[in-house]
């Protein structure tokens, strides 16, 4: 049975978001809300975690996580980033969009793109979000919280806790969530490519 904690999105209480990264810490699997959708969320490198989401989503092999990351300088640790990138990225952090970067060696490998060494990173701009990456100290693996044979995100917290009770350790209620996911933009290349349109404007990436 999955705990259920009530988070005031724009104060969150510290003593819960204290317990929510003792979970993460722990090896559990969270529900916890971004500024595009609601997000399954575990420890970076914890091989358990990652396949439960995996199976939870029933994603194969070949689909990435992403890397949320609290700030800039995070994603400098995991993502070869060059001065066109970086301009890209301080502009556009935090908000809604994953970028996909060639990735440094500080990457599980399990997290790669299994041909590119790619990897996509985020710096959500929610409240909650950024209390659970500034008491976890490292950045989260993530997928959207779309349930198979979905197409759109979950976004009712009460929902969630009746379809995903027994599936997941934690679901942190911030409210409803957004319905699109964040918009994908590829950096990896020399020209930034718009991998999927969502909640973030993709105009300052060129054409769609």
């Amino acid at each position: 049975m999955s705990q259920f904690f009530q988070v005031h999105p724009e104060n969150p209480q510290l003593r819960l978001i204290k317990q929510a990264v003792e979970i993460i810490r722990a090896g559990g699997v969270v529900v916890y809300p971004t500024d595009s959708s609601y997000a399954l969320g575990c420890h970076i490198g914890d091989k358990n975690a990652v396949e439960r989401i995996r199976r939870l989503r029933q994603l194969d092999d070949k689909h990435n996580f992403t890397l949320v990351c609290r700030d800039l300088s995070q994603i400098g640790l995991f993502a070869k980033v060059d001065t066109g990138a970086f301009r890209l990225l301080k502009n556009h952090t935090p908000g809604p969009y994953t970028f996909i970067l060639n990735a440094t060696r500080e990457v599980p490998r399990m997290l790669l793109h299994p041909k590119r060494r790619t990897i996509g990173l985020r710096v959500p701009n929610h409240p909650i979000a950024q209390a659970l990456l500034s008491e976890l100290g490292e950045p989260l693996m993530s997928v959207s919280l779309i349930l198979p044979g979905e197409k759109l995100p979950m976004s009712d917290p009460y929902e969630m806790r009746q379809f995903l009770e027994h599936q997941v350790d934690l679901i942190i209620d911030g409210g409803f969530g957004g319905l699109e996911a964040s918009t994908v933009i590829n950096l990896a290349d020399d020209e930034p490519q718009i991998i999927r349109v969502g909640c973030g404007d993709p105009t300052p990436f060129g054409e769609v």
